[in-house]
């Protein structure tokens, strides 16, 4: 690909988001030539279920309501009684009474993200996040002139709290987590948490500074039977969350979410309006105005995630057929098995010839490791078994 006319830094980024776009592509190819029904794509997080009854008929109301000014602009913020609804959800969620001035309505996570990170990082502060972890956060926080900071989980994916404390140092803004977790599934337990909590509030006296604990939690209510999150807010003054509507009610494409931030965090009210003001400025002015008022109906709703489970364990013995090793995963609708090889590419490559799509683990922070997406058909899941075992023992 010819990049002369590009950034530099833009085509760097290209090269390393390569493997999503490859598998991309691939998917396409391989489809058009053997005919879709006959590819197995594992490769997309892009839920297949559909948005709760509720949610349809929330968005016929909304879009046949003839209030004047519907349409219109808000507050940058969000409309007042939307983030009054959204508030309360998050008051349950986390235990803590969370009002709607302590809410702002965004263009998904990802916007959550940029605005948090427009509003507190200067040129060279570190977000410190563990790995597997998304594969836009490096770009996010480049976007603001942060440093992002890998550090190492357990075997488990659990959270290595040794490793964090030795990438703390004095420039280190926040603390990135992403609970249930994608690529992992895994959910960082409670006593995990409280200790994480502890931990930075210690880091944070001694440097006379605030650490912030941001947690992205699209897939908070995919949880799987036995499991559950934690209330962050309840052990953490300083936590700003981040969340999206795209998995929980099957809307990706709608682009909405919020930022709540912790009624005490430190200098709430110039956190908030840096982060209202980065909504206007980044360009996203203000959250769909139509999505803002059908979420608001719809805030408690979910999907039936008891497909995705079944889904889970029907994958789960496939994957344990073909002698593959994993962590059984506690939410969202993504398994990361430790790949056969050790370069987890050339495993890659050997499922497409079984015309099954997956996306290398170096695309998420942890070589060795591949992931697939679940969210698919039932049937695709079934037909995928043979592929997996052939794949396997070709290596």
């Amino acid at each position: 690909m010819n990049t002369k006319c590009l950034s530099e830094k833009m085509a760097g980024f290209m090269e390393r988001s390569s493997w999503i776009r490859k598998m991309f592509e691939e998917g396409a190819r391989l489809k058009k030539e053997h005919g879709a029904d006959k590819v197995c794509d594992f490769s997309l997080g892009n839920p297949d279920l559909p948005p709760p009854e509720a949610f349809n008929q929330a968005l016929i109301e909304a879009a046949s309501s003839k209030e004047p000014g519907i349409h219109a602009y808000m507050p940058n913020a969000g409309i007042p009684w939307v983030r009054d609804e959204v508030a309360k959800q998050v008051s349950k969620d986390h235990q803590v009474e969370v009002t709607g001035q302590d809410v702002i309505m965004t263009c998904g996570a990802a916007g959550g993200l940029n605005i948090i990170f427009k509003a507190i990082l200067n040129p060279g502060d570190e977000v410190i996040v563990p790995r597997p972890y998304f594969v836009e956060y490096g770009f996010y926080t480049d976007n603001h002139l942060g440093k992002l900071v890998p550090v190492d989980s357990r075997g488990d994916f659990s959270l290595d709290l040794n490793a964090i404390e030795k990438a703390i140092t004095e420039k280190t803004k926040a603390i990135l987590i992403n609970s249930p977790n994608n690529p992992s599934g895994i959910i960082y337990s409670e006593e995990t948490i409280e200790k994480l909590a502890r931990l930075l509030e210690e880091k944070g006296q001694e440097a006379d500074s605030t650490i912030f604990l941001i947690s992205d939690e699209p897939y908070r209510k995919i949880v799987f039977t036995g499991n559950q999150v934690p209330p962050l807010m309840s052990f953490y003054k300083d936590t700003i969350v981040t969340t999206s509507f795209s998995k929980d009610l099957s809307i990706p494409g709608e682009r909405i979410g919020y930022v709540a931030v912790h009624p005490e965090i430190q200098e709430k009210e110039a956190l908030l309006g840096a982060m209202t003001l980065a909504n206007r400025i980044l360009g996203f002015v203000n959250a769909p105005a139509l999505m803002q008022r059908v979420v608001a109906k719809v805030v408690a709703e979910k999907v039936d995630t008891s497909i995705y489970e079944r889904r889970r364990d029907l994958f789960a013995n496939i994957l344990e057929k073909a002698g593959l090793e994993f962590t059984m995963p506690q939410g969202a609708f993504y398994f990361f098995p430790k790949s056969p090889t050790a370069d987890e590419t050339v495993f890659v490559r050997a499922l497409q010839k079984e015309l099954i799509l997956t996306v290398p683990g170096s695309g998420f922070g942890l070589p060795g490791y591949i992931r697939i997406a679940f969210c698919v058909d039932d049937e695709i899941i079934k037909r995928s078994e043979e592929g997996f075992k052939k794949a396997v023992e070709s290596l």
